[in-house]
Formats: C-alpha cells, structure tokens, sequence
C-alpha cells in the first residue's frame, strides 16, 4: 500500500514540473522582442510596419531570327497592402544600373540602383490597384514595360 502511495506522490511532482515549466516556457516567449508566428499571440500595435521585399529582375530572350529581347520586372511583380496599413517597401537593385520609378496615383518617386536597397514608406488611404513604374523601361521602345502592381484593400 506505501509503494503506490510514492508513485502517486511522484507523478503529482512530476505533472506539477510540468505545468510550471509549461508556463515558465509560454511567458519567456511572450516576453521576447521576436514575432510569434501566430496571429491570435500578436500584440496588435498601431505603430506596427511590415516589410516588403522586391527585387528588380531582368530576362533575356534569344529570337530565332538570333535578335535579344529584354524584359525587366519587379519581383514580385504584384504586392498586397490592407487600407491604411504601414509598409516599407524594401527594393534591392539586383539587375540594371539603376530604375527610377513613380507610383501612379501617389506623389512617391524614386530611384533604385543596382547594389543597393531603396526603402519606400507606403500607408494608403484608398483601395485601389497602384502602379508601380520603371521610368526607363516603359513606353514603345521597350518591348515589355517595367511595371509592378500594389493592390490595396
């Protein structure tokens, strides 16, 4: 009768452990400056900022009559932004000495060169599709226009 008594008193130690370093666990990652990976545990701040990452690309096509085709883009070449929501747009220059660019719709300008990152602050007010365009590669000289495609809602 005394054997089974031990068991139990140590199984009632052992979950007791359990629960504490269960807690301990869940209150250390709470606690930490990362982001959990699940909605329903995210601290909803207004002053939150997502990250947007984009590359400038460029393909080249051989025709078979032996002429070269170019094509640069935005990668990704369509991007999705809730209303009023706060994004930097991080584009790295990996093709093409250097793109300036506009967003239709908006005053934002700039330009991104090959090597380095542009940092572009968004937070729209209107749902809507916005351009984002190459001012270099668009128009009838080039064959494929440089544009990528910010969809807001």
């Amino acid at each position: 009768m005394q054997f089974i008594v031990v068991k139990k008193k140590n199984i009632v130690t052992w979950l007791a452990l359990f629960v504490v370093v269960l807690i301990g666990g869940f209150l250390y990652f709470m606690s930490t400056e990362s982001e959990p990976a699940f909605g329903f545990l995210q601290d909803s701040k207004s002053e939150d900022v997502r990250d947007i990452h984009m590359i400038t690309a460029e393909f080249t096509m051989t025709m078979e009559n032996g002429k070269t085709m170019d094509a640069y883009r935005w990668d990704p070449g369509s991007i999705f932004i809730e209303k009023g929501e706060k994004v930097n747009l991080k584009i790295y220059g990996i093709n093409g000495s250097e793109h300036p660019f506009y967003i239709e719709g908006t005053d934002i300008r700039g330009t991104v060169k090959k090597g380095e990152e542009t940092v572009v602050p968004l937070q729209f007010d209107k749902e809507g599709v916005y351009k984002i365009v190459c001012t270099i590669h668009q128009g009838e000289h080039h064959q494929a226009p440089m544009i990528g495609y910010i969809y807001v809602d």
